[in-house]
C-alpha cells in the first residue's frame, strides 16, 4: 500500500476498515487490552502501521475525562528508593505492560506525607489509578488515596479490606521453604533477620520461619529485624553476635540484609557456610554480586510489576480483575547454605 503524505491523520473508523474490525476492536488494541483474538490483532497493527495512524490521546482524553496518567506510590524516602533492586524490578515490570497501553507513569516517593501534598495531588483528579508498593501501617495517607482512585497493592496491604485488589508473593511460604532447606542441611541453631513487623511481607516471612522450626520441633535462636536495608541487616547481625547467640545458620528475609550480615560476619571471623549458612530472599542482583553467592529465595518481583499494572488498567476499562494474586517463589541454591 502505498501512503500519501500529503493527506490527513488516519482516523480509527480508517483503520477499522483497512483490519476489517470493529472500531471497538481497534480502540482496545490502541489501549493495551488483551481481549482481542490474534488475528484481529495482527490486522489491526498491520493496518496502524500502513496508513501510519497515530492515537489522539489528548482528543480522547477530553472526551472521557481520562488524564492517561497513572501514579506508582512508594512510601519509602529516596535512599531507600533508589538502593533496593526491588524496586527497580517492578518499575521495570510496570512499564513493561503501561507500554503497551496509552497511559504514562508518574513515581511519587514520599516516606510519609504530613502535609497531604501527594495526597491532594492524587486526588485532585491528576491521575486515573493508583499503584501502591512497600506500604507500612503508619502510611494512612494511602487510605485517603484508595478513597480517590482505583488503587492496586503492590503486596497485602497492612489493613486488608475486600474491595482491594493486591499482587503479593507467598511470603509465609517462602519463608518456611527456606528454613527448611537449612534444616534438611542439617542445621539446628537457625536464627533470622526479619523484615520490619510494620510490613505485611516482614511479618509473613517471619512466620514462615516459626513455622518451619515448630513443624521441626525446634526453637527460635534470635530473631532481630533488619529493616529491609544492607545496613539494618549489618546492625542486626552485629547485635545477634553481641548476645553471645548460639546458631549455625541463618534466614534473612531479604539479600540487602543478607548483604550487610555478610560484612558483619566476615569481620567476626566467621566464614560462610563453613561457620554460618545463610539463605536470603529475592534473588536480586545483590545475590550473585556478594561474596559467596546467595542460596535465596526468588521472588518473581518484574512479573509482580507487569501484573498489577495489568489489574490497574483492566478496572479502569471496567473489567473484573481477581482481588488478590499470589505469586510463588522459588528456591534458588548457590555457595552460601
Amino acid at each position: 500500500m502505498t501512503i500519501d503524505s500529503t493527506r490527513s491523520a488516519a482516523t480509527i473508523e480508517e483503520v477499522a476498515a483497512a483490519a476489517g474490525v470493529s472500531r471497538s476492536t481497534v480502540s482496545r488494541v490502541v489501549n493495551g487490552s488483551t481481549a482481542v483474538s490474534p488475528a484481529a490483532l495482527e490486522a489491526v497493527h498491520r493496518a496502524i502501521a500502513e496508513l501510519n495512524y497515530v492515537p489522539n490521546r489528548a482528543a480522547r482524553s477530553l472526551a472521557s475525562r481520562a488524564t492517561m496518567a497513572l501514579a506508582l506510590v512508594v512510601p519509602e524516602d529516596t535512599t531507600r528508593f533508589f538502593g533496593d533492586p526491588f524496586f527497580a524490578a517492578i518499575v521495570s515490570g510496570i512499564n513493561a505492560r503501561l507500554s503497551r497501553s496509552d497511559y504514562v507513569l508518574n513515581l511519587i516517593i514520599a516516606s510519609d506525607d504530613p502535609q497531604d501534598k501527594a495526597t491532594a495531588y492524587l486526588r485532585s483528579g491528576a491521575v486515573d489509578g493508583a499503584i501502591v508498593v512497600s506500604h507500612h501501617t503508619s502510611d494512612t495517607f494511602i487510605d485517603r488515596i484508595a478513597a480517590a482512585v482505583p488503587v492496586v497493592y503492590g503486596g497485602r496491604p497492612v489493613r486488608e479490606r475486600e474491595r482491594d485488589h493486591y499482587v503479593d508473593v507467598d511470603n509465609v511460604a517462602g519463608g518456611r521453604r527456606a528454613t527448611e532447606y537449612l534444616i534438611g542441611r542439617g542445621h539446628r541453631r537457625i536464627a533470622t533477620i526479619a523484615g520490619p513487623l510494620t510490613m505485611p511481607a516482614g511479618e509473613d516471612r517471619l512466620l514462615g520461619y516459626q513455622q518451619a522450626l515448630a513443624a521441626a520441633g525446634l526453637e527460635e535462636v534470635a530473631v532481630e529485624d533488619g529493616n529491609f536495608t544492607a545496613d539494618g541487616g549489618a546492625a542486626a547481625m552485629q547485635r545477634i553476635l553481641d548476645r553471645g547467640a548460639d546458631f549455625d545458620a541463618l534466614f534473612v528475609a531479604s539479600d540487602l540484609m543478607a548483604r550487610g550480615a555478610l560484612a558483619t560476619l566476615g569481620r567476626a571471623g566467621l566464614r560462610v557456610p563453613d561457620d554460618v549458612a545463610i539463605i536470603g530472599f529475592d534473588d536480586s542482583p545483590v545475590a550473585q554480586t556478594v561474596s559467596p553467592q546467595l542460596t535465596t529465595m526468588r521472588q518473581p518481583s518484574f512479573q509482580q510489576g507487569e501484573r498489577m499494572a495489568d489489574i490497574l488498567l483492566s478496572i479502569l476499562a471496567g473489567g473484573n480483575p481477581p482481588h488478590v494474586t499470589i505469586l510463588e517463589t522459588e528456591l534458588i541454591v548457590r555457595v552460601s547454605a
